[in-house]
Parts: C-alpha cells; sequence; structure tokens
C-alpha cells in the first residue's frame, strides 16, 4: 500500500457513534420522462417513494433530498421531508451529493447516496451499508452487490458487474461480464452462472464525507469515460470499494413504462 493511502486510511479511524446521512439526489431534468421525482406512483410522488424507504433503513441519522429545482424542493417540505437545493450544473448525482454536503457542512460522517429514481429501494440493503462503515473504520467507500440470478443479463450493458477479491474489495466493475469463460465462448453464455458465481452491481453508495470531496476533485477518469461508470474514477485512483452482498434487484424508473412496472411489483407485493 502506497504511504498516501496508508495516511488517508487512518485519518478516518472514527468511532461507532459518527454519523449516517442518506442523500438523495433528485434533478427536474431528464429526456425520457420530464420531472421524474414527480412522477405519480399510485398516489404518492417518486421522491416521496424513495424517501420513506429511506425512513425505515435503521442506523439514520438524517435524511435529505438535494435537487436543483423548487418544484421538488415544495413537494418534499409537503411530505415533511429535509431538502437542499443545489446547483443546475452537476455533472452527475454524485456530485450533487458532494455539493450537498458540503452546504449542509457534513464533516466526521457517513453519507449514503441513494438514487431519486429507485422508489423500491430495500431499507435492509441501506442499513447493510451503514452497518459495513460503522464496524469497520478503514472502509472508506462501500457499495452493494447482488448474486446474478438471470443468465440473459450477462449480454445485457445496462447491467453492471461486480468483480471482488477474498476481502470483498472490488477488483473492478464493468458492463461486460467478467471474467470471460473462455471455454465456453458467448455462444454457450446461458452456460456461465453454472461454472462461476457472477455479481450485479446496485448503485448505491456510502462514503466518508472526505471520500465524497476527493470523488469530486478527482474528475473524470479514463475507466470511467469508457464504460460510463463513476465509480472506476475511485479505484483508478487508487481507493478501495467494499462490496457488501445483498438480496436486492433494483428496480430503477427511467421511462413511463417503468412507472406502470413499479406500480404492478407495488401491487403484487405482500407488504
Amino acid at each position: 500500500m502506497n504511504p498516501d493511502m496508508e495516511g488517508l486510511r487512518s485519518s478516518f479511524l472514527i468511532p461507532h457513534s459518527a454519523l449516517s446521512f442518506i442523500i438523495i439526489p433528485a434533478r427536474y431534468g431528464s429526456e425520457r420522462l420530464p420531472a421524474k421525482p414527480l412522477a405519480n406512483i399510485q398516489g404518492m410522488t417518486m421522491i416521496e417513494r424513495v424517501y420513506r424507504q429511506c425512513e425505515r433503513a435503521e442506523g439514520i441519522d438524517e435524511i435529505y433530498v438535494a435537487t436543483d429545482h423548487e418544484a421538488i424542493m415544495t413537494e418534499v417540505k409537503h411530505f415533511g421531508g429535509r431538502a437542499v437545493m443545489t446547483s443546475t450544473n452537476c455533472a452527475s448525482g454524485t456530485d450533487r451529493v458532494a455539493e450537498a454536503a458540503k452546504l449542509l457542512g457534513l464533516q466526521a460522517a457517513t453519507i449514503i447516496n441513494v438514487q431519486g429514481d429507485e422508489p423500491l429501494i430495500d431499507p435492509k440493503v441501506l442499513t447493510a451499508l451503514d452497518l459495513e462503515m460503522q464496524s469497520h473504520p478503514e472502509v472508506l467507500v462501500a457499495t452493494p452487490v447482488t448474486p446474478l440470478k438471470r443468465s440473459e443479463d450477462l449480454l445485457n450493458p445496462n447491467v453492471v458487474f461486480a468483480v471482488k477479491d477474498r476481502n470483498n474489495n472490488a477488483l473492478y466493475f464493468s458492463r461486460h461480464p467478467i471474467p470471460f469463460l473462455r471455454t465456453l465462448g458467448t455462444e454457450a453464455v446461458d452456460k456461465w452462472p453454472k461454472q462461476h458465481l457472477y455479481f450485479k452491481h446496485i448503485g448505491v453508495y456510502a462514503y466518508r464525507a472526505e471520500i465524497l470531496k476527493q470523488f469530486v476533485a478527482l474528475g473524470e477518469s479514463t475507466l470511467e469515460r469508457a464504460e460510463r461508470l463513476e465509480q472506476l474514477r475511485l479505484l483508478e485512483a487508487g481507493i478501495p470499494i467494499r462490496c457488501v452482498e445483498v438480496e436486492y434487484e433494483s428496480v430503477a424508473v427511467d421511462t413511463a413504462e417503468d412507472v406502470r412496472r413499479v406500480e404492478s411489483l407495488l401491487g403484487n407485493s405482500t407488504q
């Protein structure tokens, strides 16, 4: 380990009582679903559904929505949530979370970034991330992964795969299934899961506050640009990411069809 990373690790040895915050980035503009955070899902806006799911997570001290639009701010206040106004120029959700954390003056804290288009986010996933951060002060960033269940996902570029080492730290994330099973080849990709356990990445992150600042300061990396995966910025800079295994299938909302799918899943839910 290089000296800089060793110093970075030692500076984050925090007590178990450190505060934990969830920040939900919610951008108003969306090409495929205008005003997406305000989309109505069975009588409740999507942003409220995300917020309510976050409220169910254990160990979280405060929850904030980070937005760029007054209409979203008004909606959050209407349902009794907390919100902070951020710039319209944020390049990504993580940049928006980082700006919100700065505006809120968050220092020695765990900050969990929950996307504002995940109305079915499982609170247990958020609890697991927070527990990992609180139980292991040396962990700088944590993110959930889940075992692959459908072989057809292997060739879906919208699915992100995680490869981790024996200590559950990420080796790499890719839109291509890794490892490539050379003996079978892509013509027998449906047989790959029988030969190797693949993990799908879920786009939720827990950061130490200082790492969030560093993420923004680093700027886009070459691997990040190639795969369009922002977590590669951290790996390329030598900042480790802890993978936390969970049982959850992400259901993000990007289109009106996705809204109908979520409504269908809610209708079939026994909760």
